[in-house]
């Protein structure tokens, strides 16, 4: 697999431009054709309150207008930052869908969709929050989910796999397959509780190296028990190892059970501090 197609969301959020130059480094590494989503969000109904002046006749034919006019400044900052950075592949979508429904249908038409996580003390970041969580689980593509804050320059040299064993790992290391080529050094890294049964058989660690291997990528694992949360286990490997990538399954557990009790894949996404390649 390669990415020959990567879909970036974009919008008036701060983080946006950050979004969208990690999308196109990504894009120019692996020569891949880059589409740049621009939903309006006519359909969100989420518009400033200041942004239509009061006394308007028609607040519905001025709000509309004035989210196309958004998206279309969106449109050229994009635009602008890509001739920039010298030429590619890449084409603008600007659509007025429910932004949630339109991200996953051009996202099935793309190898991998890249998703900003979102502030919570932000409401237009918390609403891109629960657009990663719910293009993960619909759209069938794995995700990049690009942190909050931070900038990451350059393509990811050190990566970490989390490694459980599930149906949703095996899908996402696979998927990184072509990110995991281009590391200098892939550590997976399998965690659980004292209390946990260490099924070596489950895991089948070797053979996963060996996939590795097979596939042009050179790993080392490491696995261990740990009396605190996996998420933060995992965040805090991902810290000592100095790793610059993580990739990961995303809700093992249904995902009635991650919101009620929490989980893995929506503590990292509220704590994440580098990329996250996920799939489900």
């Amino acid at each position: 697999m390669n990415f020959k197609t990567i879909l970036v969301h974009l919008d008036h959020s701060d983080r946006s431009p950050e979004r969208a130059a990690v999308a196109a480094r990504w894009a120019r590494a692996h020569e891949s054709h880059l589409v740049g989503l621009v939903p309006t969000g006519l359909y969100d109904g989420v518009i400033p309150a200041d942004a239509i002046a009061t006394g308007m006749t028609d607040y519905i034919a001025e709000s509309a207008d004035y989210l196309r006019r958004r998206a279309e400044a969106i449109s050229r900052e994009f635009r602008q930052d890509i001739a920039a950075s010298g030429p590619m592949s890449y084409e603008v979508r600007l659509v007025d869908g429910v932004t949630v429904d339109a991200v996953v249908r051009y996202g099935h038409a793309s190898d991998l969709v890249v998703l900003g996580q979102g502030n919570a003390s932000n409401r237009q970041d918390t609403i891109v929050r629960a657009l990663a969580e719910q293009v993960l689980m619909e759209v069938g593509r794995p995700v990049l989910i690009v942190p909050s804050a931070g900038v990451f320059e350059g393509m990811p040299k050190n990566a970490v796999v989390a490694w459980d064993g599930s149906r949703e790992a095996a899908m996402a290391l696979q998927a990184a397959l072509p990110a995991l080529r281009r590391a200098a050094r892939v550590t997976l890294v399998s965690l659980r509780h004292p209390r946990d049964e260490d099924s070596a058989q489950r895991l089948l660690v070797p053979d996963m190296i060996q996939f590795l291997l097979r596939h042009g990528v050179q790993a080392r694992a490491e696995s261990d028990a740990t009396e605190i949360d996996i998420a933060d286990a995992l965040l805090s490997r991902v810290s000592d190892l100095g790793a610059d990538l993580l990739v990961m399954g995303g809700y093992s557990h249904s995902r009635l059970r991650e919101w009620v009790l929490g989980g893995v894949t929506r503590q990292i996404l509220s704590q994440m501090t580098v990329p996250v390649l996920m799939a489900h």
